[in-house]
């Protein structure tokens, strides 16, 4: 099965994602919108079995900067209503709540590890099955679900932000917090200028190296939480998630 990424980065990838899809037995696709790569034909679809739609600088309302958002937004709401099985993250968090006819808004700025805790709802849920109810994880994000899509199930929360976790239907999943965060994530994106700036908002100018050592210090957990994440989407999207 090949899995189709939409990325707004190349620096943000599947990352400790991409040995569970290989693993599996699974194959995966970038395309670098921010690049100028154009968001695929809809009949491209046919070629793949799932759609991921990965993180980005940006923000979700500036169409007028970013040509390729608005058919972003419609090519993921085609593939959902076609019932293509979805998985997005922080930015694709936000593309999924737009495109499903939600609304997307500047919000409080969390950056760092922190925790969000289950809903009722995301206890209940498989795509959060076997997860703690309160679970840590790494937030570099200043927008936020201001209004989920009608129909959406809130599945996480934390104080400065309702929805940290959301399922739109039976098979799309997003989370506005980083599931896919690797020993070198904090490094590769504070390349990139606006990253940078947030972390040193945050955290001071050495707030490169304090986010490297809050996530080295829960990086196991980090990674239990992404395989059990996997197996979790896989479940419910009816695909294989190997060993």
């Amino acid at each position: 099965m090949k899995i189709l990424v939409l990325q707004h980065e190349r620096v943000e990838h599947p990352a400790a994602f991409r040995w569970l899809i290989e693993a599996a037995g699974h194959s995966w696709h970038p395309v670098h919108l921010n690049e100028g790569e154009p968001v695929p034909p809809v009949s491209d679809l046919d070629a793949y079995g799932a759609l991921w739609v990965m993180g980005g600088p940006m923000d979700v309302w500036e169409e007028d900067q970013y040509s390729w958002l608005a058919p972003e937004k419609a090519f993921v709401k085609t593939a959902i209503d076609g019932g293509m099985p979805f998985f997005g993250l922080c930015f694709g968090h936000q593309i999924l709540a737009e495109a499903m006819g939600g609304k997307c808004a500047p919000g409080t700025a969390e950056v760092g590890v922190m925790e969000v805790a289950l809903t009722e709802d995301g206890v209940r849920s498989g795509f959060l099955e076997g997860m703690p109810q309160t679970l840590t994880t790494l937030q570099w994000h200043g927008a936020e679900v201001a209004d989920p899509p009608p129909g959406a199930t809130i599945l996480a929360s934390s104080p400065a932000c309702a929805v940290q976790a959301m399922s739109v239907g039976p098979t799309a999943f997003s989370a506005q917090f980083h599931l896919e965060v690797e020993a070198d994530t904090v490094d590769n994106w504070a390349a990139i200028p606006a990253y940078e700036a947030a972390l040193v908002k945050s955290f001071g100018p050495g707030g490169v190296a304090t986010l490297r050592a809050d996530c080295a210090a829960h990086m196991s957990g980090f990674e239990a939480s992404a395989r059990q994440v996997w197996r979790n989407w896989c479940a419910a999207a009816g695909l294989a998630a190997g060993a």
